[in-house]
């Protein structure tokens, strides 16, 4: 996440496209309509932080949101930006992360089992959500409805529908959201996306997006008692309430449909997307054909290990590529988790 240091803070908490979009944001689950997840209490736009830094939340510290500490707090003086609070639902790891948190930048940090009472903090201006997929769209919207600008790790949402409501939730309540696809922040890349539109390789025709990566048995460990430190009920959120297994808790929930999307939407979506930015498609496709299984382990992932997609666009007459591999397999002219673009006149890695 970049801040540019020529903002002030009030651009940054302020600057966002206006307009006059409803969004009627329906819970997604029964326990929400039953009322036992509460949406959070809406705080006006207006409301300011303690003092003149952002003040940020960091929602899931297990994996990536790690990241999001470190980047913020390097940020802190030049963009005047903190950490203010680290939110999980396992409390181990809040203990963890916040003894190593004030090692590293001595001092304190707050630490919150749930993410709806920091939502509610009028001291806290900006979130950023690294937890599981299927909590990413609605703790987005909530976030909008709370007043906070959003940085949300990819994917985004699991459907178009989450899609439109998470756009309409930054409309209507005038807030910043970015979506965590930050190859397009990378100098190299957008070098390589400028040669392509300047026509190196000549007419792009192809792009093939590849994730080749170390997925090994994950067994199968079967129900188990909470951790005592975990509220699974929190963790589960929108996703439907299942006795309690490691299977899920804390990464492996990548490979189980009700909460994660595998490497295609893991990190498949840093290369599916810049496959669409190389390619310079202007439309959806038109077919999409996907086949894949597991063909390796018996262990508990649902989703494929092998997966081949192709994303045709006859009317500009281009096609996307996309293979996810496990057990990394070779490299393809260097390239594993990469790009490979096709031209008339050549090809690019």
């Amino acid at each position: 996440m970049e801040i540019n240091e020529t903002n002030s803070r009030r651009s940054f908490l302020k600057t966002a496209a206006t307009g006059a979009v409803l969004a009627a944001v329906t819970p997604v689950a029964s326990r929400l309509e039953a009322g036992t997840i509460k949406k959070p209490v809406i705080i006006p736009t207006g409301a300011k932080g303690a003092n003149d830094r952002i003040r940020v939340a960091v929602l899931g510290i297990n994996g990536r949101g790690k990241t999001h500490i470190e980047e913020i707090m390097g940020l802190a003086e030049k963009a005047k930006v903190e950490v203010a609070v680290l939110c999980d639902p396992d409390m181990d790891i809040l203990q963890v992360r916040a003894k190593e948190f004030e090692t590293k930048y001595g001092k304190k940090v707050m630490i919150e089992q749930d993410f709806r009472k920091t939502y509610e903090d009028k001291t806290i201006d900006a979130v950023t959500i690294a937890t599981p997929n299927h909590w990413h769209a609605l703790q987005t919207i909530w976030a909008c409805q709370a007043g906070k600008d959003v940085y949300v790790e990819k994917p985004a949402t699991h459907n178009i529908y989450e899609g439109k409501k998470v756009t309409e939730a930054a409309y209507k309540y005038n807030r910043i959201v970015q979506h965590g696809v930050q190859l397009r922040s990378s100098v190299a890349i957008r070098e390589a996306m400028q040669h392509l539109q300047e026509g190196l390789i000549g007419r792009v025709y192809m792009s093939r997006g590849l994730v080749y990566r170390w997925r090994p048995d994950i067994g199968d460990k079967g129900i188990s008692q909470t951790p005592p430190g975990l509220n699974y009920d929190l963790w589960c959120g929108p996703a439907p309430m299942r006795p309690f297994t490691k299977n899920l808790v804390h990464y492996n929930w990548h490979w189980h449909w009700n909460y994660g999307n595998g490497d295609v939407g893991n990190q498949g979506i840093h290369e599916t997307d810049l496959c669409m930015w190389g390619l310079g498609v202007k439309s959806l496709p038109e077919r999409i054909t996907s086949m894949g299984g597991k063909f390796l382990w018996d262990d508990c992932k649902e989703v494929p290990e092998i997966q081949t997609s192709i994303y045709h666009y006859p009317k500009e007459k281009k096609m996307i590529q996309f293979e996810v591999r496990n057990w990394c397999t070779n490299m393809e002219d260097g390239a594993g988790v990469g790009n490979i673009f096709y031209g008339d006149k050549g090809y690019m890695v």
